[in-house]
């Protein structure tokens, strides 16, 4: 079993299983909305296949002798337990200081073949083992010493070095979290023309973000990051420990602060990933989920399609609402396995094909929500925020696995409420900027985001720095630095300064997971 969810998760996660599947165990059905019925029905083929082989491998060839054993000796106690300390030895790999890890067998420069030599169920009991111990394992420089180089960089980008783009300092927000959706399939950031046509005009109307990145790959990365300016941990997920959210700050209680009406839409299940406990520390206490929608307009998987979805929020907005509101919506229609209504447009012959096709049929619900707010009394008051929750491995891309390609996502800003239009903001940046630059162009409180910039700072030295399973990448106008823990080694590394990028990467990992570990 766990080698058919092993296979199953390295497609869409890139690493071998581990406790990042935990989680997700409270909700089972949609664990399994993430794979395909075919790959669900093959699986479980599989598994009762290669179950009942071993079964008669076993009891051919092993209980049969099971009765010759003579039970009942004294001498069985104490070689029962030499045999079970010996054990110790193959456990921790052989006699030697350090016990056997991860890099003992990462042996190439490619990470995929590294990640074959990794055995999986050692890699999870690895894991679960080693959770949340109180142990800073990315930690590489003293802390005082870790923290001024964060601080050094950070401190000339937290101010916008340009006028302000709104004509308000409080306008309605509308924040569109738009599922998996990466810069590779965005014509207006360079990728393929064809699957997001709506978004690639809109591109020409208001504020489009060139170089934004997110900071993890996973929802319950990218909420967080949004949300609370804070970065992803390379293993564990905060959002499934309550106990820490509730000290983060929260982008919607100090919008609430600030007089604004705050919702969050969401067409399926808030309980997955722990999401729901995590909305409600920020202080969210409006919500629309699957439930506010008739099964009819579910889709085999996850829940409502983002079409009934997004009319839903029209609906809500269309009857005068109160102002200034802030609504939260996440699509889910361009999560796997990409169920949809109409037409894939790209067909379904190949997995890249169908995550095509199913966010080419977001972008039309996505397109038809905008051109509904444009006709509203309150959109000449209002920005609409379209960002990606996170990034993908799909389609596939050249260079690594984690290579900042599958991290780069769009961030558009549309709305009356802009006095900037048509312009591209080409400075780097990434999802933990966001709460931040927005308190501020809306006059509200923004000193507890502690790992955040101004978006709206074009300075050079805009970075952007994304956390992966034992990794991170660091991007600047300097080059790429991508670092693997495992094999204490760099993935990538291009630029004439990535020495800087190095240690800034290595220090911003071990500051947040240090505030991780610190938050009880």
């Amino acid at each position: 079993m766990l080698l058919l969810i092993d296979a199953g998760l390295y497609q869409a996660w890139g690493t071998r299983l581990d406790t990042s599947i935990l989680p997700y165990l409270n909700t089972p059905e949609l664990m399994l909305s993430t794979v395909s019925n075919s790959q669900l029905i093959f699986g479980t083929l599989a598994w009762f296949i290669i179950s009942y082989v071993f079964i008669q491998i076993f009891n051919k060839n092993i209980k049969k002798y099971s009765s010759l054993i003579d039970l009942g000796k004294w001498l069985e106690i104490p070689v029962f337990l030499i045999l079970t300390l010996s054990l110790l030895i193959p456990v921790r790999g052989g006699l030697q200081i350090i016990p056997i890890n991860q890099s003992n067998v990462y042996f190439s420069d490619k990470m995929f073949a590294n990640h074959a030599a990794v055995n999986f169920i050692w890699n999870f009991f690895n894991t679960l083992t080693h959770k949340t111990d109180g142990i800073n394992y990315y930690k590489y420089y003293d802390e005082q010493t870790a923290l001024n180089i964060e601080k050094e960089r950070k401190t000339q980008l937290l101010k916008a070095n340009i006028d302000s783009v709104l004509n308000t300092d409080k306008p309605n927000v509308i924040l569109i979290l738009w599922e998996s959706l990466p810069g590779k399939i965005v014509g207006s950031l360079g990728g393929e023309p064809d699957v997001t046509p709506n978004l690639n005009r809109l591109s020409k109307e208001g504020i489009l973000f060139t170089n934004f990145y997110a900071n993890g790959d996973r929802t319950d990365k990218g909420i967080p990051a949004v949300l609370s300016g804070y970065y992803p941990q390379p293993v564990e997920r905060i959002m499934a420990t309550p106990n820490k959210t509730r000290s983060l700050p929260m982008l919607p209680q100090k919008m609430i602060d600030l007089g604004y009406k705050t919702t969050f839409y969401y067409g399926g299940d808030l309980n997955f990933g722990n999401m729901n406990t995590y909305l409600r520390n920020a202080g969210i206490t409006n919500f629309v989920d699957g439930n506010d929608f008739d099964t009819k307009d579910w889709s085999s998987k996850w829940g409502a399609y983002d079409d009934v979805f997004m009319k839903k929020l029209a609906s809500d907005l269309s009857a005068s609402p109160q102002e200034p509101f802030f609504n939260i919506a996440l699509t889910l229609s361009s999560h796997e396995p990409y169920d949809i209504k109409c037409e894939y447009k790209f067909g379904k012959d190949t997995h890249d094909n169908t995550f095509r096709s199913a966010h080419h049929y977001t972008d039309k619900t996505i397109g038809d929500f905008v051109e509904f707010a444009k006709k509203q009394p309150w959109y000449k008051n209002t920005i609409i925020v379209i960002m990606s929750d996170h990034g993908h491995s799909s389609p596939k891309h050249t260079g690594p696995y984690f290579s900042p390609k599958k991290f780069r996502i769009p961030m558009l800003w549309l709305g009356g409420a802009l006095n900037k239009k048509g312009i591209e903001i080409s400075a780097i940046s990434s999802q933990v900027d966001f709460s931040y630059s927005l308190l501020d162009l809306v006059n509200g409180d923004n000193k507890d985001f502690i790992f955040s910039k101004n978006i709206f700072n074009t300075s050079n030295k805009q970075y952007a720095h994304y956390i992966f399973n034992k990794g991170y990448g660091t991007i600047s106008k300097e080059g790429v630095f991508i670092y693997d823990y495992i094999s204490q080694k760099p993935i990538l590394d291009i630029g004439d300064k990535t020495s800087t990028l190095d240690s800034l990467g290595k220090a911003i990992t071990q500051n947040a997971y240090e505030d991780f570990l610190e938050r009880k």
